[in-house]
């Protein structure tokens, strides 16, 4: 036999194509050549598999080799087809024979000694095999990781050696390893409490509504007031997320070639970049387009310090994807699309001195200061809370605080009330959504259109509001969202109050 199809897959956002690598050995001067879009790493592959084959002593072909990757339109990249070419020439040479070889799929970069090194996105790899029925052959270090899906075939190796002795029917490899990895019904402990934050019980009331309704938050207040603590523990009261949430997470991770602990792998991200970081870092891109820090906060917590610190222009680039939950990235030569249904929290100090109200500067300047933050982006927190200064006999006492287990006891409860009502959380709701699920009795309605009017709030701002207050009113397990629920929600919208006064000078 002179001809071999071996099945692995690329790489191409969190998608994972089929790729098939066809191996044929012809007449003429002996060559190692590889076509269908091969990118420089892959077209290395021929050093690495030639000194693999000999190093684990095996026969490499004098003939005429070429690999095609197909589908040829397609561009591959890294070292992970590395594996499959290596299995492809060995049975096309007739060193191996495997009746069912089409029942597999390879995925492995070799070392010159024949030993296979873990490749990155081996998530969606699996996941996609899994879904056409065939077993994965991978990398022992890969393997704890993909055995996190449900109902996978796995064969994991540590050399070419092991496969072959394998796939012959010698000695057969480790089959659906088991790890520990964290049982879905034993919440995740976090270090990080919030009986360790002195005060500021309005903070925690939105942190708190925040966590059970997904919705946007931002912190306003002086330098030292509790904002990060705040949103540092915010993943402590939030409700674990689902297998098929925390797998998606895991996909993205594993694009990047991150790190994921097994014990903590359903526990909510939270990412916290610099605000110098460009859009690029934060949104995703590059010429091959990789994950971004919102896409890393998938399903889990963004938060942004210094929020008038970052560029305006980077900022304005979230307005999309806090929409969507997503993100399109456009090249010239490819597209990808990475998921980025993250939760924002942001925290500033409402004047470049530190606080507004220190005199040292003018309002002109503090306008200047928060105008940095558009509005459109403004538009889309729907918590907004203002953080007081504490005085020293508040910082000194000794009070006793609700811990993050309590809080995250009544979250559980209002988000299951939502996941049971509408099957997803409030702050994700659409308008027509929104007209099913949160209706508002006309004493309610007048409230909230004389308040819209007098505040000049955007639809969206008078959707969020809403949205909120249904959050609000499912923390006390109502079933009606009353007009005391509407005033609270009314209350978070501490920036606007204060871009209003401002501009009244």
């Amino acid at each position: 036999m002179s001809l071999a199809r071996i099945y692995s897959r690329a790489q191409v956002g969190i998608q994972a194509p089929q790729v098939i690598v066809e191996v044929h050995l012809g007449n003429g001067l002996p060559s190692f050549n590889i076509v269908g879009l091969p990118e420089t790493s892959v077209k290395e592959a021929k050093d690495r598999v030639r000194s693999a084959l000999i190093n684990s002593q095996f026969a490499f072909p004098d003939q005429r080799i070429t690999v095609n990757l197909a589908p040829a339109d397609l561009p591959k990249e890294g070292g992970r087809f590395d594996l499959a070419i290596a299995i492809g020439i060995l049975i096309a040479s007739e060193q191996l024979t495997c009746a069912d070889i089409g029942h597999y799929e390879f995925y492995g970069e070799l070392a010159l000694s024949g030993e296979i090194r873990t490749v990155s996105a081996i998530i969606p790899s699996v996941m996609a095999a899994t879904a056409a029925h065939r077993c994965c052959v991978l990398p022992s270090e890969n393997d704890p990781l993909a055995s996190l899906i449900e109902g996978s075939n796995r064969k994991s190796c540590t050399s070419l050696q092991q496969v072959w002795l394998d796939l012959s029917g010698q000695i057969p490899l480790a089959f659906n390893q088991g790890y520990q990895a964290n049982d879905p019904h034993n919440e995740i402990e976090s270090i990080l409490d919030l009986n360790e934050v002195k005060g500021q019980q309005q903070g925690k009331r939105a942190l708190e509504i925040a966590a059970a309704g997904q919705h946007n938050l931002l912190f306003l207040g002086p330098p030292g007031t509790g904002k990060s603590m705040l949103a540092q523990r915010m993943t402590g009261i939030m409700p674990q997320m689902s297998t098929t949430e925390a797998l998606e997470t895991a996909a993205v991770y594993s694009i990047t070639g991150q790190q994921i602990e097994l014990a903590n792998w359903r526990k909510r991200p939270y990412r916290n970049p610099h605000h110098t970081c460009s859009a690029v870092a934060l949104v995703g891109g590059s010429s091959n387009p990789r994950p971004g820090e919102i896409s890393l906060a998938h399903n889990g917590i963004l938060f942004l310090d210094e929020l008038p610190e970052f560029e305006r222009k980077v900022l304005d680039s979230l307005r999309e994807p806090m929409e969507t939950g997503k993100v399109v990235i456009s090249r010239a030569a490819r597209q990808a699309e990475f998921p980025a249904n993250f939760q924002l929290i942001a925290a500033l100090n409402p004047s470049p001195t530190g606080c507004h109200t220190d005199k040292r500067s003018t309002p002109d300047q503090v306008l200047k200061y928060l105008s940095k933050i558009s509005g459109p982006f403004l538009d889309r927190i729907d918590l907004q809370v203002e953080l007081p200064r504490l005085p020293a006999a508040q910082l000194q006492s000794v009070e006793h605080a609700e811990s993050s287990a309590q809080v995250k006891g009544r979250v559980i409860a209002a988000y299951e009330i939502q996941i049971n009502r509408q099957g997803k959380a409030n702050g994700l709701l659409s308008n027509k959504e929104i007209a099913r699920h949160c209706f508002l009795a006309e004493q309610e309605l007048q409230f909230l259109a004389q308040v819209s009017e007098k505040l000049g709030l955007s639809p969206r701002s008078y959707h969020r509001i809403i949205k909120v207050a249904r959050t609000i009113a499912d923390l006390a397990a109502e079933p009606q969202i009353r007009l005391a629920h509407l005033k609270e929600a009314i209350g978070y919208r501490a920036l606007e109050r204060l871009l209003n006064q401002l501009s009244q000078y």
